[in-house]
């Protein structure tokens, strides 16, 4: 046995035993699709004993490079929006913007997607290709179509797909508008994250069909959600649980902060809500869906910690910190952020602070609403 198959048969094993692989069917795709055949062209680790987030190239070839193809882990394969680790010599500290997700989470979405034989799948983000490579060896080329924005990821993932003898229907363009051409589909699955789900996916579904997609926001706290499509032109369903996160699609990314506002102006009070609440996923999420278009900045202020939320969409703002014995926030702009933030945590404590397993998406005309 060749290292490669060696490296293989030992993660399926691992997500086999971990529960993420669990269907027979799954189980011979995920077999027939080697992954380190999509990361031929490497991937950055973590750069060690750095001050700041610092990433360094694993090419092809080098030692560990194998290894890591086979490890249940997410591999950044792109930095700064083109960056890829054969332009790299040393480290770069820019922010990841294409990855290559991990194994577990791949095949845990795919088997929740609850496909059978001649489905067709519309997959919004090829990335490496590799998720599209398990969709076609589950269902047939022909039944996949998958579509990527960035047109040097999409070149590679074709590369990759092809040299594989793998040939579905492959787009360059903007996901979140789907890919009417080959409309409808039985099921559409999303490996970025969107702060609300396209009506383009729900239009081009067929009732009946689900749609998979992690639904989440800028204060970086998001969730896989399964939706139903009905007849009417609506689609709900549940979140999954388990604290899913990708990327968000890039025309969803939070805009640049710029300049802050004057933190000294603005009315104080004591606050029932502690900052903390930033700091818990489940909470977070809460707090997200009564500040959608807010951000948050942690900053040293006159010799204590202050969690800052600005509403870019607004100029809206809030200060919250410990003040020694009790929890103040400072808040300014036309909506008072924190007060929506208190109201909607209290109603969910009151409601026994559901999981968010236990928290609904509806989709209709007029927008998104989750709810518990």
């Amino acid at each position: 046995m060749t290292d490669e198959a060696q490296l293989h048969r030992l993660l399926l094993d691992r997500l086999t035993s971990t529960g993420s692989l669990r269907t027979e069917s799954w189980k011979r795709a995920a077999a027939a699709v080697p992954r380190h055949e999509f990361l031929r062209g490497g991937f950055f680790r973590r750069a060690v004993g750095s001050d700041f987030t610092a990433w360094e190239p694993v090419r092809q070839g080098d030692p560990g490079w194998l290894e890591g193809c086979y490890t249940d882990e997410s591999l950044v394969t792109q930095i700064a929006g083109t960056i890829v680790p054969e332009d790299v010599r040393g480290r770069i500290s820019r922010e990841p913007t294409s990855s290559s997700t991990l194994p577990s989470l791949v095949l845990r979405m795919l088997e929740e997607l609850q496909v059978e034989d001649g489905r067709r799948v519309l997959e919004i983000g090829t990335g490496t290709g590799y998720s599209t490579a398990l969709l076609c060896a589950r269902l047939g080329e022909e039944n996949v179509t998958s579509i990527e924005y960035d047109p040097g990821v999409a070149s590679r993932a074709r590369a990759a797909l092809g040299h594989l003898g793998t040939y579905p229907t492959l787009v360059t363009g903007d996901g979140l508008l789907g890919h009417g051409a080959d409309a409808p589909y039985d099921r559409v699955i999303a490996t970025c994250g969107v702060r609300t789900v396209p009506t383009a996916w729900i239009e081009q579904a067929r009732p009946g069909g689900l749609i998979l997609v992690t639904v989440g926001g800028w204060l970086g706290a998001s969730e896989l959600a399964r939706l139903t499509v009905h007849e009417d032109g609506t689609a709900s369903g549940p979140l999954l649980g388990g604290g899913v996160s990708f990327m968000l699609a890039r025309p969803h990314l939070a805009p640049p902060l710029g300049l802050l506002p004057d933190l000294e102006d603005g009315k104080e009070r004591e606050t029932t809500v502690e900052a903390e609440v930033l700091n818990n996923w489940t909470s977070r999420f809460v707090v997200q869906l009564a500040a959608p278009d807010a951000q948050r900045v942690t900053m040293q202020r006159d010799g204590h910690t202050e969690d800052v939320l600005v509403d870019v969409e607004t100029g809206s703002w809030a200060a919250v910190w410990w003040g020694g014995d009790r929890w103040l926030v400072r808040q300014a702009g036309p909506d008072a952020l924190w007060d929506r933030v208190e109201e909607q945590f209290s109603r969910w404590c009151a409601a026994g602070a559901p999981s968010l397993e236990e928290f609904t998406v509806t989709v209709t005309p007029e927008g998104q609403t989750i709810r518990w």
